[in-house]
Formats: C-alpha cells, sequence, structure tokens
C-alpha cells in the first residue's frame, strides 16, 4: 500500500497531507526516516509518525474466484503469463491469493488482504481440506480408488489418506473427486499418475465447506460473514 494511503487509512491524515509530513521527514519505516511518497508499505513494515507507531485501518476483503485455466496464482509473472490478480477488475486494493492453483488447473481461489488468516489456511499443519474434481484418461478399479485413498509415493512422498469418489466411468475416461489435506506441488496430478491415469482436466471446486458452486470461470464474489467466521474457527 502507498506510504500516503497507509497514514490516511490510520486516521491521521489526508493523502495530501500525509506527503507533507513524509518529505518533512517525520516518517519513519522500520527505524529508518523515509522522504520517498511512493513507497510501498510492506506486511511486517513498522511505520510511525513522530515517534508513534501507526498502522492502517485497511479493511479487509474476502473473495471467492474461480480461476480459469491459463492463469497463474501470482501478483506478477516474469514470462507475461496472465495472473489470477487481473481478473480483479473492481477491486483497488492490494490482494493476493491464499495458496495455489497451478496454471492449467482451474477452480476455486479465495482471495482477501487479510495476511493472517492467508498465512493459517495455507499453512500444512492446519489440514484444511481442498476438494477436486479430476478428469483422467483410461479406466479407474477399484484397487486403484483404493491405491489413492491410503496414500501413494509420489517421488519420495507418500500422501496422506485422501477421501475418493468415482462419480463416472466411461469407456476411455474416469470423473473422480478427491479430497487431501496437503497440497504439494501438482500432488494430484501426481497421485493419478503413481496410478496409472492420467488428468486431463482438473477443477478444485471446494476449500473446507465453501464450494465453487454456479459462480462462472473468471468471475469471483464476496465472502459472506458466515463464510467469513467459518475460515477464522478452522
Amino acid at each position: 500500500m502507498r506510504l500516503n494511503k497507509y497514514i490516511a487509512q490510520a486516521g491521521l491524515a489526508s493523502r495530501r497531507k500525509a506527503d507533507e509530513i513524509t518529505l518533512n521527514g517525520n516518517v519513519k519505516i522500520n527505524g529508518v526516516t523515509v522522504k520517498e511518497l511512493g513507497y510501498d508499505v510492506k506486511d511486517g513494515d513498522v511505520v510511525s509518525v513522530n515517534g508513534i507507531t501507526i498502522k492502517s485501518q485497511q479493511s479487509k476483503i474476502y473473495l471467492m474466484l474461480n480461476k480459469p485455466k491459463g492463469y497463474i496464482t501470482s501478483l506478477k509473472d516474469e514470462k507475461d503469463r496472465l495472473v489470477v490478480t487481473s481478473l480483479l477488475t473492481d477491486i483497488e486494493e492490494r490482494l493476493y491469493p491464499i495458496g495455489r492453483l497451478d496454471y492449467d488447473t482451474s477452480g476455486l481461489l479465495l482471495i482477501t488482504n487479510d495476511g493472517e488468516l492467508a498465512n493459517k489456511l495455507a499453512h500444512p499443519k492446519h489440514g484444511v481440506p481442498k476438494t477436486y474434481r479430476a478428469r483422467v484418461m483410461g479406466i479407474i478399479s477399484n484397487e486403484r480408488l483404493a491405491a489413492l485413498r491410503n496414500g501413494v509415493d509420489i517421488g519420495g512422498f507418500v500422501t496422506s489418506k485422501a477421501g475418493v469418489k468415482l462419480i463416472r466411468q466411461a469407456n476411455n475416461y474416469a470423473v473422480v473427486e478427491i479430497t487431501i489435506k496437503e497440497g504439494r506441488n501438482r500432488q494430484i496430478r501426481k497421485m493419478f499418475s503413481a496410478v496409472g491415469n492420467k488428468v486431463v482436466e482438473l477443477e478444485r471446486i471446494a476449500v473446507g465447506e465453501l464450494y465453487v458452486g454456479r459462480l462462472k470461470e473468471g468471475h469471483y464474489r464476496k465472502l459472506t460473514k458466515d463464510e467469513v467466521e467459518y475460515l477464522m474457527k478452522i
């Protein structure tokens, strides 16, 4: 967040007055005087004005986005690929995704400016369940389903028990819902590969008890009060 906005949201002064205070040398960031008007206050920065530490009263925003394939879960990309935050066309605040979804995976992605909640939900120790719907090539036998449920080796790491449900089996493909509490890189794809099925389409449909439902790809909505409270509890 720009420094003048940070000071203004702390209720200390208008943005214009905040610029004057900064230019006068009355603002310190992490104990160092800053006169740069365009300074971007980052998470963890300690801002003080005239020796008094202030804190922005920035309102917290909690969004659910249905991420399309072809977007990366990042704020920027050195390869100029599309980023998920570019879909937030009418949001001025600086937001960031909770966790990640692969470039070629679609579905539910939570986005916020609440760093404390984001860190909690993303940390593996909390084991927040995430449910995916995978379309895989070939026949998926009961033995393969059992292996996925009990844990498979995905390259030096054996996955924990998972919830697995066969939704549809056709001649040359199957649709499976799978719930995991881990978040290894491309874990779902690696799990199916370990039992002999290639994932051709993957969508995350739920995080905990929050479901993407009928939210269209590329669209987003604000979480309800009950949904935010639920995330706080888990």
